[in-house]
């Protein structure tokens, strides 16, 4: 790329970052003043089941990552994984888990 693509790039990511969080400080400052409470006990348990059920499908993730490098690498002779797309997958399953699996227990019924 050219030299002048990176920092408008940059400029661009700062500039989104910001906005996201100042939208979601002004959602949060909006629900207070609502009146609503922000985490009720059915929330509460819902983002905990949401959690530990990634915990688990990230484990197992990075267990199946590590394996496919281990015998990819020593008996099929593929290269390595590079760690920063390795970390890339995690992050994204991290965070696709855990939205697919909040969705999942807010729609059920009861927990």
């Amino acid at each position: 790329m050219t030299g002048f693509t990176w920092p408008l790039i940059l400029i661009v990511n700062a500039v989104l970052v910001l906005l996201v969080g100042v939208f979601a400080l002004w959602k949060i400052h909006r629900d207070k003043k609502s009146g609503y409470p922000v985490n009720d006990e059915r929330t509460i348990k819902i983002s905990g089941r949401a959690a530990i059920g990634t915990y688990y499908i990230s484990i197992a993730f990075m267990i199946s990552l590590t394996l496919f490098n281990i015998f990819g690498k020593e008996f099929l002779d593929l290269p390595e994984l590079e760690a920063g797309w390795a970390i890339i997958a995690i992050m994204l399953v991290n965070g696709i888990s855990y939205g697919l699996l909040s969705w999942y227990y807010s729609r059920k019924g009861d927990l």
